[in-house]
This record gives structure tokens, sequence and C-alpha cells, in this order.
């Protein structure tokens, strides 16, 4: 399966600007044969602390764009967005969107205390694997990066971790290590799209990249707008874990204090 990861420039808290640029590169992206979209961690507004003025409801405008242009495209595609709704505060709310224009949900499970996150958005409880055609694809958000333990949960039920970012270039050095780091420890594919520019004065630098399941880096990008194409193959993840059978060493009965 191919698959994009479309590096954007978000306008700032501006969902109707950022719905049009994003869909001229998920054109360009259905135009090059991808069949699953991704776009970077709030895609429609950039990584704001201000629920109150940027966050929607449950079928709002954003998720509303991201259905009618799965559905018009014919294409999957995975972002998040800031998401009111059944918690008591707004969500950072990763859609999964078929062509068809259903949609699962994943909520980001770490918001990110460092940059205040937490204090406005509720963290989910639980990770979320979903079948792209052929290809099980798990999303996760930018902090989520960090952490191995949802990960190393579903890995032997995942071909492919989306991490969908808006991470900064202060640490975007530990950007490049994680996603080694989460490939090479589960023995799959992991997919990480990144913003580029300036957004709540921070800079961007995008470097989205592609690792396979042996921690080599397929394809990566630069601080520019651009869309990373690569292919998917489930039967390199299954032919690297027979290869190489980590997963069946591990003894989680012994990880304990």
């Amino acid at each position: 399966m191919k698959v994009a990861l479309v590096q954007l420039d978000i306008a700032w808290e501006s969902a109707a600007e950022n719905h049009g640029r994003a869909l001229r590169r998920l054109q360009e992206a259905k135009a090059h044969g991808a069949r699953l979209a991704l776009l970077p961690e709030m895609f429609s507004t950039g990584f704001s602390m201000s629920p109150d003025r940027i966050a929607q409801p449950p079928g709002g405008p954003s998720e509303t764009f991201l259905r009618d242009t799965a559905r018009e495209l014919g294409i999957w595609i995975l972002a998040s967005v800031p998401e009111a709704g059944a918690a008591a505060r707004p969500r950072n709310m990763a859609l999964l969107v078929s062509p068809e224009g259903g949609v699962t949900r994943y909520a980001k499970i770490h918001p990110f205390s460092f940059g205040g996150e937490d204090r406005v958005y509720a963290g989910g409880d639980r990770v979320v694997t979903a079948a792209v055609e052929n290809v099980r694809v798990t999303p996760f958000v930018c902090y989520d990066l960090r952490f191995p333990e949802p990960f190393r949960l579903v890995a032997e039920d995942t071909d492919l971790f989306a991490v969908v970012a808006n991470w900064p270039q202060e640490r975007i050095s530990h950007w490049r290590t994680l996603l080694h780091a989460r490939a090479i420890e589960n023995l799959c594919y992991v997919a990480g799209v990144n913003r580029v520019g300036e957004g709540g004065g921070l800079r961007y630098p995008g470097e989205s990249a592609v690792i396979s399941p042996w921690g080599e880096t397929l394809a990566s990008a630069g601080p520019s707008e651009t869309v990373l194409l690569f292919d998917v193959d489930p039967l390199v993840v299954r032919d690297a874990r027979a290869r190489f059978p980590a997963l069946s060493d591990r003894r989680p009965e012994a990880y304990r204090r």
C-alpha cells in the first residue's frame, strides 16, 4: 500500500485556511497513487493551547472536511484535531477516515505536560488499531512517541505505527532517534509526519520520515512543505519477525519491580 506523509505549514488557528492547504496536498498525494495520507497533529489549527477558541465537536467543520475529502479522493486520511465532546476537557483526537467517510477515533494518551497540554486537553485511555486495506495501522500523536509501552502493547497486531506530530526544532534529534527506536524494537514500519513553519512561538523543522522494520530510513523530508511517498508491505513485517523473533522472546511476567 502506498502511503503519503503530507508535511504542511499550518496557519495559526485558521481552520478554513488549513483545510485549503491540506486539500491541495492531499490531491497531490492521490495523484501519486497514495491510498493512505497522514496530516500533521492539529492540522487545522496548529498546536494551540486555547481549545475554547479552536475545539470543535464531533462532526464539526474539520471532521466534515476530512470525511468529504476522503470520499472525494477515494483515499484514507489520518489527522488530529482538537475535539470537544464527551470528556470534561477537549481531547487531541486523531481521526482515521475511510474513503466511505467512516471514522475511527484515537485520543492522544499522553498530553504534553511540558507545554501545558495536560491542563487544557484530557488524555485518552486506549490504543486503537484499524485495518486500512491489507495493512494494520495504529495511530499515535506526537508526545506519545516517547512512551514505548503502548507501542509494545499492540506490536504483534500492527504493521505500521503512524505518528502525527508538531515536534519543535529544539528536540528534533529526539524525534529522529525515537522513530527509529520504535521501529527497531517492534519490527514494523514507523511513519512520522511533522509540520513545518512557525506557530505559537515555536519553530517546526519538518523532518518527516519513514523507518523500516529493520530500522532503515526509507524516506525523509527536509524543512519545506512536501508530500513524502512510500510503500508498506505487511509481508516485509512478517518476514522480519520470522527471521529475528525478538517479540517472541519477551518475558512480561518478569517485568515487575
